[in-house]
Parts: C-alpha cells; structure tokens; sequence
C-alpha cells in the first residue's frame, strides 16, 4: 500500500520530470526571442531579505511574498494572517513597491492558503516632446509620469508534511503616458493615452526532504501569450528556476543553541537573457537578528548583495543593500508581521 509520503515523493517527481521538459523548450524558444519581452519590472524584486541573499529563494518559504518568487512557499505559512510592505529605490529614481497578503482560513492547513500581492512602479517625471519644425526639430510637452502595476490573486496547500504546491494568476497594467500626433492641418494637438493590459501565471513546488533541513523547490513565474502593443508583439519575461535550500549547521549538530545558518542555490533561465545561478547565505541569531549575503552570476552593473534582519515583538524588518556599478546603489525595505 502506498503511503502519503510515497505518492507526494512520486508526484514531485513527475512535476520535476515536467518542468525539465519546459526548462529544455524554453531554451530553445528563448534564441528566438532574445531580448524581446516586456513588463520587465515583473523581473525586479523588491523584498529586502531576499534581495539580501541575491534573490535566491526558490527552495525558500518567504510567507505572503513568497508570491513574488515561489507561490508553494506560501504554503508553510506560521500565522493565521500575514502582511508584507516593501520599498526597492531602484536605479534612476525609480520606485518599485510591493505588497502582500497571506489568509489561511481557521488556521488549518487543509484548506491551504490564499494570497493576494500587489506591485507598483513610480518612474518620477518625464519631459515630452514632439517633432516640430524648428532648429532643434522639437518642442516641449507636459511632463509625462509612465507608471506599471500588477495585483495577483495565488493559493497555495501542503499535500503533504513535505510536499506543497502552489500558483498566483496575475493582471498587468502599464501606462506610457500619452502621445500628441497631428490634427487634419497637421498640427500636433491630437493625444492618445499609450496603455497595455495582460494577463500572467505563476507556478511552483517546494520539496523538504525530510533529511535534515535540506529543501528543493521549482517555479515557473510570468508565463503569458503574447501581448501586442501598438504593431509589436512581445512576452511578459518568463523566468524558470530550480533551488535548493539547507540550514548548514544541520550537517555539524542538530542543536544549534539558537544559531542558524541558511545557505541556497538558484540556477535561472531567463527568455530573454543569460542563465544566472544565485547564491546566499543568512546566518540568523535566536531567532531575532540576521545578517546576509549574496551574489549573482552574468549581471552587468552588480554581483553582489548585502543585508540584515530584525524580529521584534513578532514585527520583522528587513534592509538590503546592494552596489550598482555606475548607478551607485540599491537599498531595499521591508516591514512584515503575522497574527
């Protein structure tokens, strides 16, 4: 007689199988379409204990945001209700925000938990101009302020005491401000607002092991059909990953006396750039204070990461700082807390 453990082992093995199989097709399909998605700030993570082990969190739970990386960690959530804010002061004054909520109904696990989560994205002022007759062959317009949001809707559920799965589906608006074209005289005093609408998935597993704290998890994160605009077609930037995740000190003593240090491994294929692999470490302290770094691969600008985390009163703050070449620096913030 099989065992629950045994079916979600085996169950976990034909999504792996799966998901190798979309790895390989999206090798190929991505030489095609090289550099030709959009939405790309669905790519920039703005969670600050992630950005603080350089985003390797595919085998890691990270509560209601782990709808940002892997839905199937939602699953291990501790609390009733969770909430997740975060600020990314991103390159050239660009503000990503993000938001995130986790319910898991009664507090019992077989109903799994639902999420919801939220980005925005402020790109400060903008001067418009438009092609005009003149010396410098332009003229000036209103300041444009182009802005992108996404709100997802995810579940995710433990089949088993090792084995959870989950998904987010997701709406995406941007707006490239507006444009002013010519009149029947040909004058330019015509506008049209330049917006796009699409639709997006997000998939994942996560696999404890049961040897020690050692974990594997796989996600697949902006899938979509193809999203026209104006006379291009483009797609939202698909990302498939594969991690693993292990508190090290696990394979010295299985009492650590309050000292944790959590190292991970991401391996990412994008649609539309190089493979990346991911690496972090967090070394945590009773469970209060942590301290964190990370570095990735085939980055132009940045490699590595750096943050630390606070746990107060069941309120968690997170801080992340990471180099950014020319671009000086990124600092990221989160506050989250459960109930």
């Amino acid at each position: 007689m099989k065992t629950p453990e045994s079916q979600g082992l085996k169950m976990y093995k034909s999504i792996l199988i799966i998901g190798l199989f979309v790895f390989s097709a999206t090798s190929t399909f991505a030489q095609i379409k090289l550099a030709q998605t959009g939405a790309q700030f669905l790519s920039v993570g703005s969670d600050a204990r992630a950005a603080g082990i350089g985003e390797s969190m595919t085998a890691n739970a990270l509560g209601s945001a782990s709808l940002f990386y892997n839905p199937a960690g939602m699953a291990s959530l501790s609390n009733e209700f969770e909430f997740s804010a975060s600020q990314n002061r991103w390159i050239a004054d660009i503000l990503h925000n993000s938001f995130s909520i986790a319910l898991k109904i009664n507090n019992d696990d077989r109903y799994g938990v639902f999420g919801a989560s939220m980005m925005s994205v402020d790109y400060g002022d903008i001067q418009g101009t438009v092609v005009w007759p003149n010396d410098p062959g332009f003229i000036d317009t209103d300041i444009l302020t182009p802005t992108a949001k996404m709100i997802g809707f995810g579940y995710a559920i433990a089949l088993n005491d090792k084995f959870s799965v989950g998904g987010q589906a997701k709406y995406i608006g941007l707006n490239f401000g507006y444009s002013l074209y010519p009149d029947a005289e040909g004058n330019p005093t015509l506008t049209k607002k330049n917006l796009l609408f699409a639709n997006g998935f997000d998939f994942g597993t996560l696999y404890r092991t049961g040897w020690k704290t050692l974990a594997f998890g796989m996600s697949v994160r902006n899938f979509s059909n193809e999203v026209k605009f104006e006379e291009e077609g483009f797609q939202l930037p698909l990302t498939f990953s594969m991690g693993l995740s292990m508190d090290v000190f696990d394979l010295i003593s299985e009492t650590h006396k309050g000292h944790n240090l959590l190292v991970s491994i991401d391996a990412l294929h994008y649609r539309a750039r190089p493979e990346q692999v991911r690496i972090g470490a967090e070394y945590t302290l009773s469970n209060s204070f942590s301290l964190r770094s990370g570095y990735q691969s085939n980055t132009d600008e940045t490699s590595m990461s750096y943050g630390f985390g606070l746990n107060l009163f069941g309120i968690n703050l997170d801080y992340a700082y990471t180099p950014f070449g020319i671009w000086n620096e990124v600092q990221r913030f989160t506050i989250r807390f459960g109930i």
